[in-house]
């Protein structure tokens, strides 16, 4: 009766321990999670089943592993926030798989993505014809997003955080030299104090980095 007592608290005491945990690593969608959150979110879940399973285990030795994870995750974070090379080394980078109606197969290949898979997230989506669709990018998170041609244009920031997006530049059939002359011609030299810049309606569109 001992055990079941310590064993109903320590469920109970950690359920507001992940919870807490889970509220400081900061709000994503289940859809969303990376491949980082997951493995930390497995490792949590297997740390609380120890504490659980052995009621004569010391509380703090399987909450400190916990925390451990907690402060891994948040370091990562506010690195990857500062660098969009190591958010895309950890999250990883949509992968335009439709442009124009045309398949990119060798895309598909590289994310071991299959006809099957796209044609069901179409169908989810109620679109029938590949021909109608301008962009298809597989987002990391593995969500199909599609932009048909009579839709508004996909958001394709040329500069994040300092660091021109040539790939995003090759979608829009623009080159770096064009980006940095179209830069200069507003007033911006150095694309490194650059937030977020973007081209919309034939115009290019600057956000700078804030002091802070």
């Amino acid at each position: 009766m001992n055990d079941l007592l310590v064993i109903s608290f320590r469920m109970i005491f950690l359920y507001f321990v992940i919870l807490i945990i889970f509220k400081l690593m900061g709000k994503r969608e289940v859809g969303e999670l990376s491949v980082m959150d997951l493995v930390i979110f497995v490792l949590i879940a297997d740390v609380a089943s120890f504490a659980v399973d052995d009621p004569k285990r010391n509380l703090f030795e399987s909450i400190l592993p916990m925390i451990i994870l907690l402060v891994i995750q948040v370091a990562i974070s506010c690195i990857s926030l500062k660098s969009k090379k190591i958010r895309d080394k950890i999250d990883g980078d949509p992968t335009t798989i439709i442009r124009d109606g045309v398949l990119f197969e060798q895309e598909m290949k590289k994310q071991r993505y299959n006809l099957d898979d796209l044609f069901q997230q179409l169908r989810e989506q109620k679109i029938g014809s590949i021909q109608k669709i301008a962009y298809a990018f597989l987002e990391p998170s593995g969500n199909l997003s599609v932009f048909m041609k009579d839709s508004l244009p996909p958001i394709l920031p040329l500069i994040v955080d300092g660091e021109i997006q040539k790939r995003h530049l090759q979608l829009i059939e623009k080159n770096e030299q064009w980006l940095r002359e179209e830069l200069m011609k507003i007033g911006y030299k150095d694309t490194e104090n650059i937030f977020y810049c973007c081209f919309e309606d034939g115009e290019i569109y600057v956000q700078l980095k804030s002091s802070s």
